[in-house]
């Protein structure tokens, strides 16, 4: 049977494109991975058919570790899927290996059919511009954040603690807390779970520092 593996360290992004895997391909075995590590112990077990990554992933280095992926499992196809829509770094994505570049913020349909093409041997990159961070609601919302709040954001949505969140922004635990709370009476909402889920619903990005 057809082995995919599917990487993304969100669980929602990584539930949602399994279910549009499962349907436009119902007969492929699927196995998902949260890490860069994960990944390669599934591969290596067996190299799959497909691998579908997402840029912003623990351990993933563009363009170093696409290449050395193209390398080891060389007869397998590498799809990006990501909220990246910046055209110089696409490049540097397929010019590593990758045989094709989907953006999340593409309809499921969309995404379905670009990776149905690239399945087949198709070289694709199709992505939107701006995706749904220019056009959702939920991003409206987030328009009148300070630059402050976006990266408390940012970093609740990528699942992060307050003494992390303190760490990656050189602040202290205390200040943290005083920039949760504002962001949550920004946002109209009661918790920082709250928060983050109407980050991963704006397309926030979560890569890290």
């Amino acid at each position: 049977m057809e082995r995919i593996i599917v990487a993304d360290d969100h669980p929602i992004f990584r539930e949602g494109l399994a279910r549009i895997v499962r349907r436009v391909m119902p007969a492929v075995f699927i196995e998902e991975a949260a890490t860069l590590d994960e990944v390669l112990a599934l591969a290596r077990q067996a190299p799959p058919e497909v691998l579908i990554l997402d840029l912003m992933f623990p351990g993933l280095s563009v363009p170093a570790s696409i290449r050395a992926l193209r390398q080891e499992f060389n007869r397998s196809s590498i799809i990006i899927v990501s909220m990246v829509d910046d055209e110089a770094q696409i490049e540097r994505v397929m010019a590593a290996g990758a045989d094709g570049f989907v953006g999340k913020s593409l309809p499921p349909e969309e995404i379905g059919e670009a990776l149905l093409a690239i399945r087949a041997g198709e070289f694709v990159v199709r992505y939107a511009r701006g995706g749904i961070l220019g056009q959702s609601p939920e991003r409206a919302r987030l328009q009148g954040l300070t630059p402050r709040q976006q990266d408390v954001l940012r970093l609740l949505t990528a699942g992060l603690s307050n003494k992390e969140i303190a760490r990656e922004l050189d602040i202290s635990p205390f200040t943290v807390r005083l920039h949760v709370s504002s962001l949550l009476q920004a946002l109209g909402v009661a918790s920082r779970t709250a928060a983050a889920a109407l980050g991963v619903s704006a397309g926030v990005q979560v890569a890290r520092r």
